[in-house]
This record gives C-alpha cells, structure tokens and sequence, in this order.
C-alpha cells in the first residue's frame, strides 16, 4: 500500500471516528491529526504548529483540536513533569501500552515498548486493594547527545525525533 492510500485511510478513519461522534472533520483538525501521524514521539501544541507545513493553524484552533481529540480517546496527553502538555495519537506504537525515556535536558523523548510483568501490577494491586490498575512510567536523565557534547543545556528540540 503506497503512503497516499495510507493517508487516505487514516483520514477516513478519522474523519467516520469524528463523525460518528458527532463532531465536524474540519481541515485544521485533519492537518493536526496528520502532524501527529507523522511524527512518532509525543509533541507539544508549539511542536505541532511548527511542523505543520501544508496548513496555518493558531495555538488556539491547535489547543481546541487537542481537547475534542484527547477527550475522543484518539490522542493521548502526556505529563512529563515539566509543565508542558505532550501529545501523540493513540495506538501509534506496535502495543498501546509503551513508556517514555525523557532527557531532562534537551527533552528529547525515546520510546519503550519493554514493561514489567503483569504479575507485579497485580501483585501491587492486590496488595492496596485496587482493581482495575494500569500504569504510566516515565523515566527521566541525560541523553547521550547531551552527555557528550553540551556544556550548557540545549534548547528543546521541534519534535522528539531522531
């Protein structure tokens, strides 16, 4: 299957996904949906109006598209503890469950799909008394770039990519 027919299909996806819900596919929201696509780790609302190309959309349209798309279950919002939302569509990754290794200071973001045995989830929730448990993990230290190189810390990067 060619890239186009991929973003054709991951248009209609959206767009029957949006409607179904009873919500308008507008052309601001498709280009967000598309940034996020094509950028594999979580970005903020200033990463994804920089990357965007093809469309000229203000940090407001950007912030409302986030909230309907969040609040869809279509993209996740991520906390990495720096104040600054983070953004990435929802089963992007081979599992929808993954974590994040963050670079505390050039904010570089590496994904990880390794987790720890479903047994010691359970065994932490039978243990309080919790069902139902999930979990976020991220962890957080220098980047090898960083380490290497910088004697003063970076500006963040556009987006988390390599």
């Amino acid at each position: 299957m060619s890239s186009g027919s991929r973003k054709i299909d991951a248009a209609e996806t959206l767009s029957a996904e949006i409607r179904r819900r009873e919500h308008r596919l507008t052309p601001q929201r498709l280009a967000v949906f598309d940034t996020l696509r094509a950028h594999p780790h979580p970005m903020t609302t200033r990463q994804i109006q920089e990357a965007m190309t093809d469309a000229c959309c203000d940090l407001a349209t950007i912030y409302r598209s986030m909230k309907l798309l969040v609040g869809l279950g279509l993209v996740e919002k991520f906390d990495f503890g720096d104040g600054v939302a983070r953004y990435e569509l929802a089963g992007l990754h081979s599992t929808d469950h993954h974590h994040h290794l963050i670079c505390t200071q050039c904010q570089a973001v590496s994904e990880l799909e390794e987790c720890f045995p479903e047994e010691f989830q359970q065994r932490i929730a039978k243990r309080h008394g919790f069902t139902n448990v999930s979990h976020k993990l991220e962890f957080f230290g220098i980047c090898p770039n960083c380490r290497e190189g910088a004697a003063s810390p970076r500006p963040p990067r556009k987006c988390g990519c390599s």
